[in-house]
């Protein structure tokens, strides 16, 4: 099976979420240095689950070398030109597990809450569908009640907790569920 790279869904696009025009579009290139910045911003929890390391530019550039090969997509979501959160797509790159995707979800704090991370999940979901993949994989500590919910909601199933899978910078471990939901047949 061929991955593909094409997305149907046109971008950018606005959506009105707590009275406020938020502009949901696809990240380039040039985007990197204020999606490093917004996740500095970020508190070291929100980053602990990422397998990239967003705050890195050289990890930054590896993962734009991934989206330029049809691997990996982020769509960003922006009120006045202001990062508040994204949603991204990493295709599994063993031959063996190319029907999967990685669904990874980022919201400022401020706008958590107001449907922003459904609406990303919803539009991964949906670049799923387009690049042909099977089964969507979350990740995310079993303590982040909200995004375990918005993964319910979106029909998204327990799989496994991991028990001490992941370790903060300050040594300490942590429990990690995950969740996927098939792609086939989406109706989103």
């Amino acid at each position: 099976m061929s991955i593909g790279t094409g997305i149907k869904h046109s971008y950018p696009w606005n959506i009105t979420l707590d009275g406020r025009q938020v502009t949901l579009r696809l990240m380039k290139r040039s985007d990197v240095e204020n999606a490093i910045n917004f996740a500095r911003e970020l508190p070291p929890e929100d980053l602990m689950f990422l397998t990239v390391d967003i705050t890195d530019p050289v990890e930054m550039e590896e993962y734009m070398r991934d989206c330029d090969r049809g691997m990996a997509v982020t769509v960003l979501a922006e009120v006045d030109g202001k990062f508040i959160g994204y949603g991204s797509l990493a295709c599994s790159q063993p031959h063996w597990t190319r029907h999967l995707g990685e669904i990874r979800l980022l919201i400022n704090r401020q706008w958590r809450g107001k449907g922003l991370g459904r609406t990303l999940a919803n539009e991964i979901m949906q670049i799923a569908e387009d690049k042909g993949l099977r089964k969507i994989i979350a990740r995310m500590a079993v303590d982040q009640k909200g995004a375990i919910q918005v993964f319910e909601h979106l029909e998204f199933h327990a799989e496994a907790l991991l028990n001490d899978f992941v370790i903060d910078r300050n040594g300490r471990t942590h429990d990690v569920m995950v969740m996927t939901h098939d792609v086939t047949g989406l109706t989103v």
